[in-house]
């Protein structure tokens, strides 16, 4: 399936959209997410990984298996840096990937692994995550289908544009990505 990631939660602050898609499919290893971007600046001065990629050009997925407290949040800056982990919230029972976890997450992107500052300009760039299932099922194997909880993002802290996107609408009063309230539902096939 291919996503749209274009819903402004916050334009009358942060009313820029870069064009950002997601393609998403599974076999009963892993997810597979390829994001495509295309929008002004592009910025990667975070290369390694549990930085503040989300200061970055960076696309996000956050999931939760339906019934669980706990969520993962995976986000990746346009270089393939990445942050990932098991929370309650944005502050709550934060428990971040190990190194060895973090090294099963498969990255392929359209730039090598190199920091740059802000660049201006029109880029498209691809993000390409494999993340193996036992990384999202830790409690149970999933039986196919199966519904899983999400949302994709697209944001951009410290750039000219910042932003702040979603594929799912998020209806707070600032930005804030940590609500599993407002994910939508997928079926892994």
């Amino acid at each position: 399936m291919i996503l749209d990631i274009n819903k402004v939660n916050w334009p009358g602050e942060y009313p820029y959209c870069p064009e950002t898609k997601v393609e998403v499919s599974n076999d009963h290893e892993a997810l597979y997410l390829h994001f495509h971007v295309k929008g002004e600046q592009l910025r990667a001065v975070t290369t390694e990984d549990q930085g503040p990629v989300w200061e970055d050009s960076c696309v996000e997925f956050f999931c939760q298996v339906p019934g669980e407290k706990h969520y993962m949040n995976f986000e990746t800056n346009c270089i393939g840096a990445m942050v990932g982990s098991r929370r309650k919230g944005r502050a709550e029972d934060v428990v971040p990937f190990s190194a060895d976890e973090m090294g099963r997450i498969e990255r392929k992107c359209t730039f090598p692994r190199e920091a740059f500052e802000e660049k201006d300009g029109e880029y498209e760039w691809d993000v390409e995550i494999r993340i193996p299932l036992d990384l999202i099922f830790r409690e149970t194997k999933p039986v196919f289908p199966q519904k899983l909880l999400v949302n994709f993002y697209k944001c951009a802290d410290k750039t000219k544009n910042p932003h702040y996107v979603s594929w799912q609408p998020i209806q707070l009063p600032t930005p804030n990505f940590h609500c599993p309230e407002f994910f939508g539902q997928i079926v892994l096939e």
